[in-house]
């Protein structure tokens, strides 16, 4: 069950796939396929984009909401780690008193 296993290759298909080599060039020129624009027609210019996100007030509510609450469930997670850390090493200490306790017991009855 522990001994490793060679995989069984399947029979070839006979498809084989060439191996590509890159082939750099020095340099290299853009290849310009067509004119731009080859009609006649006459069109508006396209909108610039807006540089920065417009925020309404209620927008803005939403996303302090969401980051507030975030944060509150970020901090609850590592509050509630660090509780288990403590009640680990806690438990750990009692178990070490116990056990301490025993064993000096056990050497003063000799």
């Amino acid at each position: 069950m522990f001994q490793p296993r060679i995989p069984v290759n399947p029979l070839p298909t006979g498809i084989v796939t060439p191996l590509v080599q890159p082939t750099f060039t020095a340099d290299i020129a853009p290849h310009h396929t067509a004119d731009a624009a080859a009609c006649n027609h006459h069109h508006a210019p396209a909108p610039a984009p807006s540089s920065a996100v417009r925020l309404t007030p209620a927008g803005l509510a939403v996303v302090v909401a969401g980051g507030a609450g975030a944060v509150l469930v970020v901090g609850a997670v590592l509050v509630s780690m660090l509780l288990a850390v403590a009640v680990s090493a806690a438990s750990v200490a009692v178990c070490a008193v116990v056990l301490r306790s025993l064993l000096n017991g056990q050497q003063r009855r000799r």
